[in-house]
């Protein structure tokens, strides 16, 4: 067991780092900053009906350990599905519209390539055997043969900012932005089956309850956060944050009592009570909180917080953090995902034309990659688990 660990435009999260000074100046009256005020439950919409325990959706793989939903993330429980990838890490470069791939054991980039226009996220599928470039602007998927790290040929989607797949694997969910929409798609073709409509501004992530029967996505741009049925692929639920919150990442803990949102306007961590959906309470962890990422062995959360160039670390079990990772010189970690062994954290720095490779134990900076501009999305490939929920990897 391993010791405790020692999105858009520069000018758009320039604009909403001052609006966040301003909301928190609000909050604090002028004086020192305290954590924004919980939401009380006025008027929420109707939560889903209680299911019986051990009620998962149909057709998801029944999980591991019902006490850990990454029970199946451990170092070297590599699916079979990924016997043949090649041990890469690739980078959507969203200014530069390339993708850059890094040899993970040399920790230098070893191809530059063209990747549509305004490439987002890199994406597992729910089968674990293709990789999706979500090409934001130029409104296709690219997908990425990952035996080989090559790129084949583009499908036509409308507005892939993000890409999510329903735990039973039956469905792909294009998070369209800026159509305000959830497209609920074929998995493997990406023909558009259903469009939810969600009523809010900035669809983007998103988290599973353990059992699979509903999601909570972040709306960035309206500060709330919705509940959406699997089944009925219909919005059950949803909460407004306070002041002007802007959510980001989302991640639910080890054993699906607690949902994490990153708000990167209060800059710290909401802890959400999904089957209630209400917030039960805020912790500061440093400026433009923004991507959640679990430990190999379900102890930790890293929070990279973009606004001031460090890493958050929270135990799961106290939900109190451990240590706070600063990066040297000017740096903005975004989004990423942990090594197969769990040894590395690898984020995207977004404003610095650069991806780092942090060592887990001891929070240190093991490398400093340049890539293209306005590196986003990062995925390392492969990892641990039996299926992909989607994102840069939410695997179980």
């Amino acid at each position: 067991m391993r010791g405790p660990p020692a999105d858009s435009r520069r000018a758009r999260d320039a604009g909403r780092r001052a609006c966040a000074l301003v909301a928190l100046a609000l909050l604090a009256g002028c004086a020192a900053a305290p954590a924004p005020a919980v939401p009380q439950a006025s008027a929420p919409s109707p939560a889903l009906p209680a299911t019986a325990a051990g009620a998962l959706l149909p057709g998801m793989p029944p999980p591991i350990d019902p006490a850990d939903v990454y029970a199946a993330d451990r170092p070297g429980d590599l699916a079979p599905a990924t016997a043949h990838a090649k041990p890469l890490v690739y980078v959507p470069n969203f200014g530069s519209d390339t993708l850059s791939v890094i040899d993970p054991r040399t920790y230098r980039v070893i191809r530059t390539v063209p990747a549509g226009h305004g490439p987002q996220h890199v994406v597992p599928s729910w089968d674990l055997r293709t990789l999706w470039i979500n090409d934001n602007a130029g409104n296709t998927l690219i997908p990425i043969n990952p035996a080989t790290g090559t790129l084949g040929k583009p499908v036509p989607v409308q507005d892939p900012y993000n890409l999510y797949f329903t735990p039973d694997g039956k469905f792909a969910m294009v998070m369209a932005e800026s159509r305000r929409a959830i497209i609920f798609s074929d998995p493997h073709t990406m023909a558009p089956r259903h469009v939810l409509p969600v009523g809010c501004d900035g669809i983007n992530h998103a988290d599973f309850s353990a059992d699979g029967r509903y999601f909570i996505a972040t709306c960035e741009f309206s500060g709330e956060l919705i509940k959406v049925n699997t089944t009925t692929q219909r919005v059950a639920g949803r909460l407004h944050l306070p002041g002007h919150a802007m959510p980001q990442d989302i991640k639910i803990s080890p054993d699906g009592h607690t949902w994490y949102v990153a708000d990167m306007q209060t800059s710290g961590l909401w802890l959400i009570n999904g089957d209630q959906l209400t917030a039960r309470t805020f912790i500061p962890t440093g400026d433009g909180a923004h991507g959640l990422y679990p430990s190999r062995d379900s102890r930790y959360l890293y929070i990279a917080n973009r606004g001031e160039g460090s890493v958050s670390v929270l135990d799961f079990h106290t939900n109190h953090l451990v240590a706070t990772w600063r990066l040297p010189g000017h740096a903005s970690p975004d989004m990423g995902g942990v090594s197969e062994d769990g040894h590395v954290l690898w984020l995207s720095g977004r404003y610095d034309r650069e991806v780092y490779a942090i060592d887990t134990t001891t929070g240190h900076l093991i490398a400093r990659i340049p890539v293209g501009a306005e590196p986003h999305g990062l995925c390392v490939w492969p990892q641990p688990g039996r299926y992909s929920l989607g994102h840069t990897g939410i695997l179980r």
